[in-house]
């Protein structure tokens, strides 16, 4: 038997739907917040359908005044009224209202998110009531949107979702900055003979960390279901407090059998390009006003500072061009014979091969010598993680990064090291004990082949598609050092 389920009552409508269908003379009822209440007769209602509000005009006369008192910034409130062609300039449509009923009254004198500019570092210290201003409701929209081209994409070319687990006994990584998962006593935790805390005692019987990456994990699926992703919470205990980074942020790890590092680069520019366009279609009043945000703030910095291209502008050359692809070696040649190199105006100087690039080296060689997205290769083993393939050279491994303008690195990625007996002399050279990824080593001994993956950091993406300028405001809410409120 079918059931038709009804997500709002007869004749209730979002805020989106009254300012797109064409619903004239008829008689609505919506729900949503008040922004601004005018004159004692002009309400601007929005229901986070879209940036747009719809006015909502009262007679002063027919109603109590009680009531319209209650009528502040942040109340929540049901009107009815019969849409009409609006009298005034800024919209087609408006509400003449003819019900009023207060849902939820926002006190005047303490609600803090009223009608005026507030500063991102104070909005951050209310992440709980941000998301009713503009700004941070267009981010969210447009995240949401990216969220579900991730995995539109993944699943139009038959990828299967793969869960990874969030509590591990592996670093992926091998950079050791993982957060203890643990319920032993931590004033007097069980001691091994030696004094070293018993992990034995512990709840899952060893060591165990919040994960930094799925990637193992799917790749134990990929060898099985051909094409699988990730799209789930990561988390470093990593002590930086830049603009960049977070302690728990949301990773996407697609990994694929029979891939190549070649199918992999092309991949992963394939699936930025269709995102990226995918949020130009579907959040383009959404990407409007957070381009205008970002012409109004940049006029305020120097003119050597501001973007060359507006945020849509952006978007539509990333989505529509193809990524330069360098080698690692030309990106130093290129990096060492520059002029900020020459002049010594890099924080950190080029000057060998086997440099670790940072992102001052990754955003000179996308905004100033390329001027486009570019795709990093074949690093240098010592720089890169374990399981990276090794080159036949012996010294350099089928890595990939992707570096965006104003972002730096935001996916990397390698073609997998298939061979065992490879992989077990990195381990080994590496320090790294067999027997505590025995299972990984598995993959290698039984059907092993070909195959590739890369990491794309969910917030980046969101950063570099709504044009804002730190981390912290792309995420509900964000968990950096000190910092767990909310």
């Amino acid at each position: 038997m079918a059931i038709n389920f009804q997500v709002t009552t007869m004749n209730s409508y979002s805020v989106k739907e009254l300012l797109s269908e064409n619903l004239l003379l008829q008689e609505v009822t919506i729900n949503g917040w008040v922004k601004t209440f005018r004159s004692n007769r002009f309400i601007a209602l929005n229901d986070g359908s879209t940036i747009n509000n719809i006015q909502c005009v009262v007679d002063f006369e027919s109603f109590d005044e009680d009531v319209l008192k209650q009528v502040n910034t942040g109340a929540a409130v049901k009107i009815t009224g019969t849409l009409v062609e609006s009298q005034g300039k800024g919209q087609k449509v408006e509400i003449q209202v003819t019900g009023l009923m207060i849902h939820g009254g926002a006190d005047p004198e303490t609600y803090p998110i009223q009608p005026k500019k507030h500063s991102l570092e104070f909005l951050r210290e209310k992440a709980h009531l941000r998301i009713r201003t503009n700004t941070f409701a267009a981010i969210m929209r447009v995240r949401s949107a990216l969220s579900f081209g991730v995995h539109q994409y993944f699943q139009q070319n038959g990828f299967n979702y793969f869960h990874a687990p969030i509590i591990t006994g592996s670093d992926a990584e091998g950079a050791g900055e993982m957060f203890k998962v643990s319920t032993l006593d931590s004033k007097n935790p069980p001691l091994t003979e030696d004094g070293n805390i018993d992990y034995k005692e512990d709840f899952f019987g060893k060591e165990t960390n919040l994960t930094v990456s799925g990637q193992l994990e799917a790749e134990t699926y990929a060898m099985a279901l051909g094409k699988v992703y990730t799209f789930g919470p990561t988390f470093r205990a990593e002590n930086s407090n830049t603009s960049r980074h977070l302690a728990e942020f949301w990773m996407i790890e697609p990994e694929m059998a029979f891939f190549d590092l070649n199918d992999n680069m092309d991949l992963a520019e394939d699936f930025i390009k269709n995102v990226i366009k995918y949020v130009l279609e579907n959040c383009q009043d959404d990407l409007r006003f957070l381009e205008k945000r970002l012409l109004d703030e940049e006029k305020t910095k120097p003119q050597a500072e501001r973007s060359e291209m507006p945020l849509i502008e952006k978007l539509k050359f990333v989505s529509e061009n193809s990524f330069k692809r360098v080698t690692y070696t030309e990106a130093i040649d290129i990096l060492r014979n520059s002029k900020p190199n020459k002049k010594k105006k890099f924080k950190y100087p080029i000057n060998e091969w086997g440099a670790d690039l940072q992102s001052e080296h990754e955003r000179f060689l996308v905004e100033k010598h390329f001027k486009c997205p570019v795709i990093l290769f074949d690093y240098p083993a010592t720089i890169k993680a374990f399981y990276m393939r090794l080159n036949e050279d012996g010294k350099t491994v089928r890595a990939m990064d992707i570096l965006f303008p104003g972002i730096g690195e935001i996916v990397g990625g390698s073609q997998r090291e298939e061979r065992l007996d490879v992989l077990k002399e990195k381990m080994a050279a590496l320090g790294i004990d067999e027997e505590e990824l025995w299972w990984y080593l598995d993959l290698r001994k039984f059907g092993s082949a070909v195959h590739s993956g890369f990491g794309l950091g969910f917030e980046r993406l969101v950063l570099f598609a709504t044009g804002m300028g730190n981390i912290r405001d792309v995420i509900p809410f964000p968990r950096t050092p000190q910092n767990a409120e909310f």
